[in-house]
């Protein structure tokens, strides 16, 4: 019996030994948690970052909202952050093809286009044709960042000749919201976000929906406290934030 209980008591000790680290909701999450995530995530991950701060005391969430493009450049010249959020996967695929990820990249929701406008429509626009008229001012995305590439999509063989060309849907949006254009291609999500505009769908966007990968980095300093908020944000309690935002389910 003394060599059974030694036997047993041996194997316990070998599996503590080999037990993995702390996952999401397990005690042992702390510390800074740098955030780098798309501009149309910011008022939805704001919210999920408070509230992984309530589910893990200790830790403090610090986010960096811009476009997807500029957030891999940033993130593949060693920028530190310890998890990236894309508005498409093109943009996480620069940064895993980089070696800056680990565990892999998972699509956690989708977005779909809207045509905003200001308050009350006063151009009365309806559609994806009225972009084209000359006394309308639109404002796009750049190509290079997710909503510039949908946009570009959607569009398709349509002559729309946009004013200006912005770095993220956010300041493409606020174009509108200054009136120095009748009209921007934005996402569902951040004309919901905004009360100072409204927003008119179009069938065409249908064909161009964006997938968000999100994914802990390679070199994050933070490394459990980049499983936890991916886990987090995976989670239901993360997914019924995004959804209310008006984020489709992936």
């Amino acid at each position: 019996m003394a060599v059974a209980l030694a036997a047993v008591l041996a194997f316990a000790a070998c599996g503590t030994k080999d037990d993995p680290a702390p996952q999401s909701g397990e005690k042992g999450v702390t510390g800074p948690v740098t955030v780098f995530a798309a501009a149309s995530l910011t008022e939805a991950f704001t919210t999920i970052g408070a509230d992984f701060e309530k589910a893990h005391p200790g830790t403090k969430v610090t986010f960096n909202f811009a476009g997807s493009s500029a957030l891999a450049t940033q993130i593949n010249e060693g920028a530190p952050a310890d998890v990236f959020a894309s508005a498409a996967p093109k943009n996480m695929q620069t940064v895993t093809d980089a070696g800056n990820t680990k565990g892999g990249a998972k699509v956690f929701v989708k977005n779909q286009l809207v045509i905003a406008v200001a308050k009350g429509n006063p151009k009365g626009i309806t559609g994806l044709a009225d972009l084209a008229k000359p006394d309308v001012k639109v404002a796009l995305c750049a190509e290079q960042v997710p909503c510039g590439a949908a946009a570009k999509k959607a569009i398709g063989d349509l002559k729309i000749t946009p004013v200006t060309l912005e770095q993220d849907v956010k300041s493409a949006l606020s174009k509108v919201k200054l009136g120095e254009v009748d009209a921007a291609l934005v996402y569902r999500t951040d004309a919901k976000s905004s009360p100072d505009v409204d927003a008119v769908e179009f069938p065409e966007s249908a064909s161009a929906i964006n997938e968000y990968p999100i994914a802990a980095l390679k070199n994050g300093p933070n490394a459990a406290g980049a499983g936890a908020f991916v886990a987090y944000v995976l989670s239901e309690a993360g997914r019924a934030v995004l959804l209310k935002a008006g984020f489709q389910a992936p």
